[in-house]
Order: C-alpha cells, then structure tokens, then sequence
C-alpha cells in the first residue's frame, strides 16, 4: 500500500498543480482584460500571454508538488533540473509576451494622446524596436540562465572571463555586418530619420515603410510588392523621404495642349472639380501655362492632399476630368500638330523668241 501511495502521490499532485494553473491563469486574463478593457488591442495580446502564464504557473506548481511527495525519490533531482529549465524557457516565454501587453498598452495611450500623426509615427517606431531589442535581451538572459545551472560551465566562468577581450575581438569580427545592421536599425529609430507609414522613395520605386526591424526595412510598394533592404542601406545611401517633417504633399498634372486653349475656363472647371471631392486639404490650387513651345503649350496644375495615396488619386481625377471637359467643351484646345508645305517656285515661262 506504501508503495501503491508513493507513485499515485507524485501524479496527483502534478494533475492538482495543472488544474490549478489553469484556473488561475484565466482568473489572472480576466482580472487583466476587465481592468484595460479600454485598449482593444489587450485582448489579443493578453491571448498570447495566456498559455506562458499557464506554463509558468503548471511548472511551479509541478516542482512544488515534486518536492513535497517525491522528494526521497531517485529520479526526483533529474526531474527536477528538467523543470528548472523548462521553467527558465517558461519565463522567458512569459517575458516576451509581456512586452507585446506593453507596446499595445503604450500605443494606445500615446496615440490617443497625440494628434500629431509625424509624432505618433515615431513613437510607434521607437516602441516597437524597443520591444524587439527586449525580446533579444531576455533570450540572452534566457541562453545565460540555462548555462549557468551546469557546474561545469560555472567554473569555466573565470577563465571565460580572463578571455573576454580575444573572444569580443573574433565575435565583433565575425558579425561585423551583422552588428552594423543592429546599430543602423536603433538608429533609425531613435534619430527620426525613418517611422513606419513614412512615404520614401527607395530604389526608383516610391513605398510606404511597412516595418523597422533591427537588422531590416521592410518597404511596400504601390503594387503590394515588399522591398526588403538593409538597415544599413538608409545610414549609407541617400533616400527621399516625403513624409520626414510633415505628411501633407503637393503634386502637378501636366497637360500639353493647343495655342487655342481657354485657361480661364479650365480654371473654372479645377475649382469645380475640388469643391466636389474629399481627396484635396484645401492648401494649394493653381493652373499655369509653364510652357510655351514646339507648337504647344504646358497647362500645369498644382494641388495639395493629405499623404501620397489621396494625392495620387486626386491627380487621377483632375487628369481625367480636364480631358472629358475639353474634349466636350472645347475641342480646338487638344493638341495638334501643324505642317506647312512649301512649294518650289515655278521657272518663268520662256517667251517666243527665247
């Protein structure tokens, strides 16, 4: 019968700790969603901190059950060295996700904090690399912990250290691009010169920056095509950036056109056409002749939108509609192309006695 209790005991005991870690977990995510229940993005993120929570708290509660039933056993202390490890991951896990709660609950009070938009694009930038480099900073730890509860290598500890300088030499040598894209990456976000949502143009290809990561730059591009470039790319090579101090733009349609052509009228119909739509902010409208040769002249509208998209758009729109306008209403302004022919002079005509 003692033998019988010996090996139930253990089982029991673990079965007791998981079932208790399960329900503590969801009393912990219920406690924690009631009381951010303003941050929408808590609720996903809170779901993926839930099964480390669990992991954690089943961990625990199994070593404590162990080591109050088991504990005479022989099997107990590998066992148990397997649970510190597990637990060591567990935390780190726990960690990490605890970050994702962080960066969504910082979000969420700054960008209802911030009107501006140049403003809440950096911070998001920052908070989110800030993230990334905790994530690797508790890996690290996570890898440190994990050696250390090996006797061996916590004796080596003394000459690892005698050998620190050597070993950073070859390290750095070896990841030196590697580490440079680090360094690139904290700098972008932390000197401003690149947010997430920045419009660049990169490449010959205009895109709107999708993610910063610390080795990358992530940029989407208008056909939903990501360039991937590195870090180290926007710290050593000139890029434009449309968006760097604030998102409002200006744009020019160009359209060349005949001697003949009303500008009064085409005037009329820009204005016309912006009172009607929602893509133009209202700071700048003009129409100019920026050209007067080879025949033709060079109508040029200028108008202003809010970022690059309704810019692009109300281009489109003004293009289209002084083309329908002017083929409707004023045909002799198209374009056209005027040849002269020249003829030869005729001989005189001989008379009789030539």
């Amino acid at each position: 019968m003692d033998e019988l209790v010996n090996v139930l005991a253990p089982v029991v005991g673990v079965a007791a700790a998981l079932i208790a870690a399960v329900l503590l977990a969801a009393i912990v995510r219920r406690i924690a969603v009631r009381t951010l229940r303003k941050v929408p993005a808590i609720q996903g993120a809170s779901r993926r901190a839930l099964n480390p929570v669990r992991l954690v708290l089943a961990i625990v509660g199994a070593r404590i059950a162990l080591g109050v039933t088991a504990a005479d056993n022989d099997w107990f202390a590998p066992v148990d060295y397997a649970l510190v490890l597990a637990l060591i991951g567990a935390v780190a896990w726990l960690v990490a996700s605890l970050l994702l709660v962080f960066e969504a609950v910082a979000l969420r009070k700054y960008g209802r904090d911030t009107v501006d938009h140049g403003r809440m694009r950096r911070l998001k930038t920052q908070i989110m690399l800030a993230r990334r480099v905790g994530v690797a900073l508790v890996i690290t730890f996570a890898l440190a912990s994990v050696l250390l509860t090996i006797p061996e290598v916590r004796a080596l500890g003394a000459g690892i250290l005698a050998s620190a300088g050597l070993i950073s030499i070859v390290a750095g040598l070896a990841v030196q691009s590697s580490l440079a894209n680090v360094f690139a990456g904290v700098q972008l976000a932390f000197t401003d010169a690149l947010r997430i949502d920045d419009t660049v143009f990169v490449e010959e290809q205009l895109g709107t920056v999708e993610e910063i990561t610390m080795t990358y730059v992530v940029v989407k591009v208008w056909d939903d095509r990501r360039i991937i470039l590195p870090s180290t790319y926007f710290t050593t090579t000139p890029f434009e950036n449309w968006t760097r101090s604030r998102s409002e733009l200006l744009g020019t349609v160009d359209l060349d056109l005949d001697w003949r052509v009303p500008i009064e009228s085409m005037r009329a119909h820009l204005v016309a056409i912006l009172d009607k739509t929602t893509l133009w902010d209202g700071r700048t409208s003009t129409l100019q002749i920026t050209q007067a040769t080879d025949g033709m002249v060079r109508a040029r509208v200028l108008v202003s939108a809010v970022d690059n998209d309704a810019l692009w758009d109300l281009k489109c729109l003004i293009r289209e509609s002084m083309v329908v306008f002017l083929q409707t209403h004023h045909r002799e302004a198209l374009p056209r192309q005027r040849w002269e022919a020249v003829h030869p002079p005729q001989p005189a005509a001989l008379g009789p006695g030539a």
